[in-house]
């Protein structure tokens, strides 16, 4: 393999694997900050348990995201040189911002929360925690809005080779990133609600704290309903604006090959075909139903693969897997967050249900993960859509071996990461809160 493939490999690795401590630490942030601000206004020690106890689990989670995140960074300079050349201006500012409005906000909050139960007012302790959920989430912002230029690059111009920023207002309001925004951040809260109610499961179904887990259960399963139900809406507006800027996107999003001069149907069972243009199996089709999903419209046609050079399409197969998985957990998570919210009275009665919303705690990871490579695999051929190819934005001075022995490297410390995190977390998990 090349040093652009093993890059690629390598970039590949260490995002999805930040990208597993992410989602939790926004959406447990908020879930933590609602649970102690019913504390502050009520005074039920109840509340304060629960607050101490996820933000256990909140700290651990959040600390692991910040080891793994660090290693992103450096491979812009050791992997990605000419694309940090390219972009730095652009790219650059945004990420600064992040470090030092949002993530360095968060981090001095954290411990003032972490350390501040004793030393503080309940008040004022809220407070910490409400700072350090609203600036993770700003710091997701940033982040996705400088992943949204990449997708759909404005407010520049080109000189001396080099994007270079001539408006920063186009850049901060570009609707491609805010909608990145919104659906990552409604996923992640929506994980955050099956994340809490999966562990609060756990525990009913062997009557430990259960007043604790049982109010910690109706807040997971508001957060779980809500925000599957938005993350869905939201989606499709999402689909709307990616069909109007990434055609080729949209396209490989369905394996759909042939373009159709009227409405163009979406069809339920595919299977694509890897090796000819074209589906091995296409049934089920519901007449109309793609052009509607790309632009509200029943009888717009969709250009289809087979209108664009070979060398502009995306990798077929692992963007249609992608969102297709996507998609289906998605719509599960739907029906499953409604049962959760019309029994959360009653939950004790529902073993069953209890034992699967156990089982259930990874698939929204699963889902989040598959929303990330319908993304980015779906980006290529581009680094910088329309404007710079990921060939070309790999740098000039490596060679396979390098990238080969970190890429390994890398590997081998994440599985370390991994295995400590989730030692943590289950052993912390499965211990409960402290004794009243």
């Amino acid at each position: 393999m090349d040093a652009l493939l093993l890059s690629r490999l390598q970039f590949a690795v260490a995002t999805f694997f930040h990208f597993i401590f992410v989602p939790l630490t926004l959406g447990l942030s908020v879930l933590i900050a609602i649970m102690e601000t019913r504390y502050v206004k009520t005074g039920d020690e109840t509340y304060r348990r629960m607050a101490k106890f996820w933000g256990k689990l909140f700290l651990i989670n959040f600390a692991l995201g910040v080891v793994t995140g660090i290693t992103l960074e450096f491979q812009f300079g050791t992997n990605w040189a000419n694309y940090s050349a390219y972009v730095g201006d652009i790219f650059g500012s945004l990420l600064a911002i992040e470090a030092t409005a949002a993530f360095f906000l968060e981090s001095v909050f954290v411990a003032v929360w972490a350390f501040g139960w004793e030393r503080l007012s309940p008040k004022k302790h809220a407070v910490a925690i409400w700072l350090v959920a609203i600036a993770g989430n700003l710091s997701a912002l940033w982040i996705l809005l400088a992943n949204g230029w990449m997708q759909h690059p404005v407010g520049f111009a080109i000189e001396e080779g080099r994007a270079v920023l001539t408006n920063f207002w186009e850049v901060l309001f570009n609707p491609f990133g805010w909608h990145e925004f919104f659906h990552v951040v409604f996923g992640a809260w929506l994980l955050g609600g099956f994340f809490v109610m999966g562990v609060s499961a756990w525990h009913l179904l062997r009557k430990n704290e259960t007043e604790v887990f049982k109010r910690s259960f109706r807040l997971g399963a508001l957060f779980a309903m809500v925000f599957s139900i938005l993350v869905a809406v939201q989606g499709h507006f999402h689909g709307n604006h990616m069909a109007a800027n990434q055609p080729t996107k949209l396209a490989a999003m369905e394996s759909h090959w042939e373009s159709t001069e009227g409405p163009t149907p979406l069809y339920l069972l595919v299977v694509p075909n890897l090796t000819e243009d074209g589906n091995m199996i296409e049934a089920l089709p519901i007449p109309g139903a793609l052009s509607f999903l790309a632009y509200n419209d029943f009888n717009k046609p969709v250009a289809g693969l087979n209108e664009f050079p070979e060398e502009d399409r995306p990798p077929v197969f692992l963007t249609f897997v992608g969102f297709r998985t996507m998609v289906a957990l998605g719509t599960l998570f739907i029906f499953v967050g409604v049962l959760a919210m019309v029994w959360r009275s009653k939950i004790e009665d529902k073993r069953r249900f209890m034992k699967l919303l156990v089982w259930f705690i990874p698939l929204p990871y699963i889902a989040l993960q598959m929303g990330w490579l319908l993304a980015e695999v779906g980006r290529q051929p581009w680094i910088v859509w329309g404007e710079m190819r990921t060939a070309d934005a790999v740098s000039q001075g490596i060679d396979s071996t390098q990238v080969a022995v970190s890429l390994v490297a890398f590997i081998l410390v994440y599985a370390v990461l991994g295995v400590i995190g989730i030692f943590l977390m289950r052993k912390y998990a499965r211990k409960g809160p402290e004794p009243a």
